[in-house]
């Protein structure tokens, strides 16, 4: 059985010596692979852009859909990470390449349904977002959605890799098939959407009369919109295949069998018990969203696009946060394994430090420059409204971002311990109980506007950590969830 020692194995020491290094050297490829993601999405909207409005707003419309599925099924993933890294820390290697095995099998199962149901469904859904049956738009989504729900296992596979492999202590491989799936995905990305005529790849790299050539021996012009989803199925299932070689080759630590991939109903009761809450969390986080988004659109046009350049700016202000958290999730799970409780806490602490010390030197240079930063992300002689409120939003809601980090850190170690249950009902009422109320009545109410937005995101902010930071102080988050009665095959000598 392959150990930690295994020079193939990238996998972090979490459970010895200093707790600062792991932690980064954990966190910083988990942020770099978020960025990459950013990075593929904005190559698929800039080639998609080039067919005009109503591909544009088919993406729209499809990702609000495609957004569901993922945090649906990326939420059950997180039940292998949490429960591969508190195997590992309690020396069980076996439990946890068993474990891998039972959630792809699981995850995949699940990808399978959603892909029939999905597939029959999209026209119904596209509709529900607001789409108008008969239009290009609306003909673009269903395509789009459609082929995506066709490819659902590549995007599965992918997820459920990456989850192993954090639980397991490597951040590493996940951020390099992340980078060859975003490289082959813009690459061919213009191919696929432009065909052969008017594609600009082929001016970049001086090979103009190289298209004509290609488009009279070829006749291709592209699939459009359709293009962009076989690309990102394309590009997926490439990363997602290596990965899954990658894992049953052992080369990752892990080492499922065939025989791990056959379902156990303890097991999986298992993975429901810890991933299902974090499945629902982000489903009614995907749904609070658009409804918030609903909401702003009552405060008109400019608001609503000050709330676009808002969610760009916090996305990547969030990817600290974000990837500390899921750092914090391995070093908590392997410590609670190994029975060390009192570092776990540790770690949560110094996380918690590393990200407010962060978004403090954040905040201190984005607060005198709110303007120049929200007017990178827009021109134009009607812009002004839209400035004043982008710059509204780091003025009012920068300082909570303190706050945010801390509610993030918290919520990594419940869900390092098997606490995801909590940490679903404690980030739900982040959004449903506090921001999404508040905004409402600021709007509808006070007739605030969108600033009025701001404020319910800053407060909600504030009151999540506030309830957070007294739940995780209870201490009732340290049991681990991994008994030391065996779910799969019996251990053999020396494993």
């Amino acid at each position: 059985m392959g150990d930690a020692g295994d020079g193939t194995d990238r996998s972090v020491n979490v459970t010895d010596g200093d707790l600062f290094k792991p932690l980064v050297v954990l966190s910083a490829p988990i942020v770099a692979s978020q960025l990459l993601q950013v990075g593929y999405n904005l190559a698929d909207t800039y080639w998609v852009g080039r067919l005009g409005g109503d591909a544009v707003a088919a993406l729209s419309y499809s990702w609000a859909i495609v957004f569901l599925m993922v945090s649906v099924g990326g939420g059950l993933t997180v039940a292998g990470t949490v429960l591969i890294s508190q195997h590992k820390g309690a020396g069980n290697f076996t439990q946890s390449s068993h474990v891998a095995g039972q959630t792809l099998s699981f995850v995949t199962l699940v990808a399978i349904a959603f892909a029939i149901i999905g597939y029959a469904l999209s026209p119904w859904m596209i509709r529900m977002i607001g789409a108008e049956p008969g239009t290009d738009a609306f003909t673009y989504a269903v395509t789009y959605t459609r082929i995506i729900f066709v490819g659902v296992s590549f995007m599965f596979w992918f997820f459920i890799f990456d989850a192993l492999s954090r639980g397991w202590g490597d951040t590493r491989t996940p951020l390099y098939l992340m980078l060859v799936s975003v490289v082959i995905n813009v690459v061919i990305d213009p191919f696929l959407i432009l065909g052969f005529t008017e594609n600009p790849m082929f001016v970049w790299f001086g090979a103009t009369g190289l298209e004509a050539t290609l488009y009279d021996a070829t006749g291709f012009e592209g699939y459009g919109v359709a293009g962009a989803a076989i690309a990102t199925v394309f590009s997926r299932g490439i990363a997602a295949t290596i990965g899954l070689y990658l894992l049953f080759s052992g080369r990752v630590g892990l080492e499922p069998s065939v025989s791990d991939l056959w379902l156990r109903s303890k097991t999986v009761r298992k993975i429901l018990e810890i991933g299902g809450p974090t499945a629902t969390e982000q489903g009614f986080r995907a749904f609070g969203i658009t409804v918030l988004t609903a909401l702003i659109a009552l405060a008109g046009t400019d608001a609503v696009a000050a709330y676009g350049i808002v969610n760009r700016l916090s996305s990547l202000m969030f990817l600290p946060a974000l990837g500390l958290a899921r750092g914090t999730e391995t070093v908590v799970g392997q410590n609670l394994g190994a029975e060390q409780v009192d570092r776990a806490r540790r770690a949560v602490k110094l996380s918690t430090v590393m990200i407010v010390s962060i978004f403090a030197v954040v905040i201190a240079i984005a607060y005198p420059l709110a303007e120049p930063i929200t007017a990178v992300f827009i021109e134009g002689e009607e812009s002004a409204q839209v400035i004043e409120y982008g710059a509204a939003y780091i003025v009012i809601a920068g300082p909570s971002y303190l706050f945010l980090g801390v509610f993030q850190i918290l919520l990594g170690g419940l869900r390092g311990s098997g606490s995801t249950r909590a940490a679903m009902f404690l980030s739900i009422q982040e959004l449903w109980l506090y921001r999404i109320p508040i905004a409402a009545v600021a709007i509808v109410l006070f007739d605030m506007g969108v600033v009025g937005v701001w404020y319910a995101i800053a407060i909600s902010y504030v009151l999540s950590a506030i309830v957070t930071t007294a739940w995780f102080l209870r201490g009732t988050w340290t049991e681990n969830v991994v008994s030391d009665e065996p779910t799969g095959p019996t251990p053999e000598p020396g494993d």
